[in-house]
């Protein structure tokens, strides 16, 4: 029986909003749960968008955070389709966007995540031009995908990010011709730092995928509506059926914004403000997913991070939070991806000009190794490809912040274990 003298509202119908509404449940708490989507889809997960259901490998209804039925058996009110357009934080409502209904909240969670940054060219209103984010992108990605494979088509690329390099690997699996377009000089450049990055550009090249580094689209050229080629500011011109744009994503901060709250500065990812229990600057609203730039006093920064486990893991701490219970937010930050054969998990924080040091354990000619980051000994991040069940251990390296003895950490005979 729901108790209707408390109403939690949570506006954003991912992974992190589904699964806050599924630990308010698992809790206890007996108010209203209402969850607020934009899409007409139930809450769904984004990696197999880029990976598996992008593939074919993976069923549409795998990607579903829930079965459609546990909505209603738990009591969760869903609103698909709709968006919420204002936030009155002293009147505590949120207002539909469709029709001005008002819904009075006693506690709000933003779990808005982002959007796809746009290309700002000339050509980007042709058919061909696409971005990834939601799951009717993926739809229509797959059968673009299929048509160029079977005709020998060619797809460009904006941006060799997670995203990029994955489509990039889907689009030659179905046979089509690629071309990626990267400002940077090595894939993934902000990530991985020029040590790292060559190994995913090798892996491309090795499967057919054509770089262009150091340069940026400055227009798609199209004939009746469609897409002919795409030109770079070093004025060369790339052949293109399709184009993608996968220059990262923008952390959709207008609601939180005009209702007053505090938003990070460009510097620290420009999300949301929230403190350690995901509480932004009105103590009963609270932000989480892609959406929310949190303190890490384990890197000693405000992170926003766009990853999977963060929507996860962020959107149950958020509940907890709304609920009163001593929530603390400081998850390593972790993201993978499977390319080809490659396979590959990411744990920690280490952006170029933060680390003196990066140590390979393994073969990385082979792409079988672990990588780490490390600055005065001590262990920042570390990346296993094609290694596995190593990230609890790599994890506890990182929160250990002590130094590590660097000769044993790239040693294969010495177990991680042992050292963190």
């Amino acid at each position: 029986m729901v108790d209707a003298d408390q109403t939690f509202v949570i506006v954003g119908g991912g992974l992190a909003g589904a699964k806050a509404a599924e630990t308010l449940r698992a809790e206890g708490f007996s108010g209203r749960v209402i969850l607020i989507c934009d899409e007409r889809d139930h809450p769904y997960e984004r990696p197999p968008l880029s990976k598996g259901y992008l593939l074919g490998k993976e069923e549409r209804d795998s990607v579903f955070v829930h079965e459609p039925a546990w909505y209603a058996q738990n009591d969760v009110e869903l609103h698909l389709g709709q968006t919420v357009d204002r936030v009155d934080r002293a009147a505590k409502t949120v207002r539909f966007g469709d029709d001005g209904t008002l819904v009075r909240y006693d506690k709000l969670l933003l779990a808005t995540g982002a959007e796809p940054r746009r290309l700002d060219i000339p050509g980007t209103d042709l058919a061909g031009v696409h971005h990834l984010r939601r799951l009717a992108h993926a739809e229509r990605l797959k059968g673009v995908l299929g048509a160029l494979g079977r005709d020998n088509g060619h797809l460009v690329i904006a941006g060799a990010g997670w995203i990029g390099l994955e489509i990039a690997a889907a689009a030659r699996t179905y046979g089509a011709e690629v071309t990626v377009i990267e400002h940077g000089p090595t894939p993934l450049h902000g990530v991985l730092g020029p040590e790292l990055g060559n190994v995913f550009a090798e892996l491309h090249r090795e499967h057919g995928v054509r770089f262009h580094f150091g340069v940026r689209l400055t227009e798609i050229i199209g004939q009746d509506g469609m897409v002919l080629a795409a030109r770079t500011d070093d004025g060369e011109e790339h052949p293109a059926h399709d184009v993608l744009a996968a220059i990262g994503a923008a952390p959709r901060v207008g609601l939180a914004e005009a209702a007053g709250l505090e938003i990070a500065d460009r510097a620290h990812g420009g999300g949301i403000v929230v403190d350690a229990r995901l509480r932004t600057s009105d103590p009963d609203i609270y932000a989480a997913g892609d959406v929310a730039s949190f303190p890490h006093a384990l890197f000693d920064t405000r992170l926003r991070v766009e990853h999977w486990a963060n929507a996860l893991n962020g959107g149950p701490a958020a509940a907890r939070s709304m609920l009163g219970r001593d929530a603390v937010y400081d998850r390593v930050p972790y993201f993978f991806t499977d390319q080809y054969d490659l396979g590959m998990e990411y744990s920690g924080w280490a952006p170029p000009g933060s680390y003196d040091q990066v140590v390979i354990r393994g073969d990385a000619g082979k792409r079988e190794f672990i990588a780490f980051w490390a600055k005065e000994g001590r262990v920042l991040a570390g990346m296993n490809v094609n290694v596995w069940d190593v990230t609890e251990p790599i994890q506890r390296l990182i929160r250990s912040g002590a130094p590590v003895d660097l000769d044993a950490l790239a040693d294969p005979h010495v177990a991680l274990d042992s050292l963190a």
